[in-house]
């Protein structure tokens, strides 16, 4: 007996939606364990920071890396 084209894809988008809300609870932990660790980095350093430092910072504050500035890092950091 043969499975039919439709039923194939349905199986296969079944198991996809499985994987993906498991992905995302282990996403999740990944990302608080990186803002930890950032956030370290960030209380530690002083700028210039490393490249990903400055993109995680960019994304948090909501603006370009080359505008981020002391003071957008005490309002982080407080």
């Amino acid at each position: 007996m043969k499975i039919r084209r439709r039923q194939r894809l349905d199986g296969r988008a079944a198991a996809a939606r499985v994987q993906r809300r498991a992905n995302a609870i282990r996403k999740q932990k990944e990302r608080a364990r990186r803002d930890a660790r950032m956030m370290t980095v960030v209380q530690d350093g002083d700028l210039p920071y490393t490249p990903d430092v400055m993109s995680w910072l960019s994304r948090r504050l909501g603006k370009p890396a080359s505008t981020i500035a002391t003071g957008d890092l005490t309002t982080l950091v407080s």
